[in-house]
């Protein structure tokens, strides 16, 4: 884990010393799944649970859009910018289960099966990523897989499932999530198959007792902890005012192979404007969240599409160090944060909170960053976004202005 690797020495002590929140990392999930934070595809926030392919033959959860995604995901550089599991979530399921109590997908709108779709991801060199649910039911009312959980996670192996997104509707009681969630990492493991578990067990568990990440990151390779995303900019703030305000509890849990999921991208949709699409690009790859897209890959703009699929702001989200970054500054309706990166690097974010006016400036100075200890002679400042812009050397006493756009952001790479 990064923290073990700063306290080995591998970085001075006065950058150890500057850092914002001082963690206590866990352990991960030892099945050696998801070491960086997962990229691909989900269909939630932009299909939600349409069901009626004949009436809406185009965004109806069929084995269609899962077949359509998968092609454009390899054909329009998708694939090849890093996202790589295309995943279902619920009403893909058949209304009950079958003769021998497996789970099977709706036999019209799945015709040939899971398997059938796994083998055509996994040709084209993606992975299948498939929904389920701890409790008696899904959130959408299709059977879950309480008491079946050692037979559903044979299914999916013998499927070809990749990844379960492991949803917690219809729990029972807290021991009942609890456990659900255990045996279900443990009998994913046993089957032989490498499924990562994306878990939302704080999501369901915090109202009811504190929240213990130590246990969430032996089982789960990344958890939800908030309420689902929408396609608008109160819902992305909302997301990322809770994770700072929690943040001494959630960085030291994230970590290679254990991850904090705030939930889907929904960039190149509708809700958010261009600099509030920048801002949750930039904010998620500071967090070192998995980016999980949920838009129209058939109909995407360009920008939005340049934007996903940028590879110097993905090399952020994807730096094997692993370190989530975390909020250090809020002033004058500016907020900064700020991520570790391998190299004694830093990528850092500077977000104009205004929802009015125009652009604001900022002097943006090294000093701001890990309470000043970072850059002690100079640095190297290339911003990523909104546009690219190399900056050069920056050395201690230097000011950097900067103008930012109203709920805009930009990110810099500090070297």
């Amino acid at each position: 884990m990064w923290l073990q690797r700063l306290l080995s020495g591998a970085w001075p002590l006065t950058f150890i010393l500057g850092l914002a929140v001082v963690p206590l990392q866990v352990r991960g999930l030892n099945n050696g799944l998801a070491l960086t934070p997962p990229m691909g595809w989900l269909h939630w926030e932009r299909f939600l649970c349409e069901t009626d392919c004949q009436k809406e033959p185009w965004r109806c959860i069929s084995e269609q859009l899962f077949m359509q995604m998968a092609d454009m995901m390899v054909f329009q550089g998708w694939l090849d910018a890093g996202y790589q599991y295309l995943c279902i979530d619920d009403c893909w399921l058949a209304p009950e289960r079958d003769a021998n109590n497996r789970l099977q997908a709706d036999p019209i709108r799945f015709p040939g099966g899971i398997k059938k779709l796994a083998d055509y991801v996994h040709d084209r060199g993606l992975l299948l990523g498939i929904y389920q649910d701890v409790g008696k039911k899904t959130c959408a009312g299709f059977p879950g897989s309480k008491d079946f959980y050692e037979l559903d996670a044979q299914t999916f192996a013998d499927w070809g499932v990749d990844l379960l997104k492991f949803d917690g509707c219809y729990y029972g009681t807290l021991d009942e999530l609890e456990d659900g969630y255990r045996r279900m990492s443990v009998a994913l493991n046993r089957t032989g198959r490498n499924i990562v578990l994306s878990c939302e067990w704080p999501l369901y568990a915090r109202p009811l007792t504190k929240v213990n990440y130590t246990e969430v990151a032996e089982y789960c390779n990344s958890w939800r902890n908030f309420a689902d995303v929408s396609d608008s900019w109160s819902s992305v703030k909302a997301i990322l005012d809770w994770t700072a305000i929690l943040q001494n509890s959630l960085v030291p849990a994230a970590g290679p192979g254990a991850w904090n999921d705030p939930d889907m991208l929904v960039i190149g949709n509708f809700g958010l404007s261009w600099d509030q699409q920048v801002t949750q690009m930039a904010l998620w790859c500071i967090m070192a969240a998995p980016l999980l897209m949920s838009n129209d890959l058939r109909d995407i703009s360009a920008e939005s599409k340049a934007l996903l699929q940028n590879k110097e702001v993905i090399a952020i989200n994807q730096d094997p160090l692993g370190a989530q970054g975390y909020r250090i500054l809020t002033d004058s309706n500016f907020e900064l944060w700020e991520k570790p990166l391998s190299a004694i690097s830093l990528a850092v974010s500077i977000t104009n909170r205004m929802e009015q006016g125009g652009p604001r400036r900022i002097e943006f100075s090294t000093t701001m960053l890990w309470k000043g200890t970072v850059c002690k002679k100079k640095c190297y400042i290339t911003q990523l976004l909104p546009t690219r812009q190399e900056y050069g050397y920056l050395n201690i006493t230097a000011k950097l202005p900067l103008w930012v756009n109203p709920t805009g952001t930009i990110l810099l790479r500090i070297d």
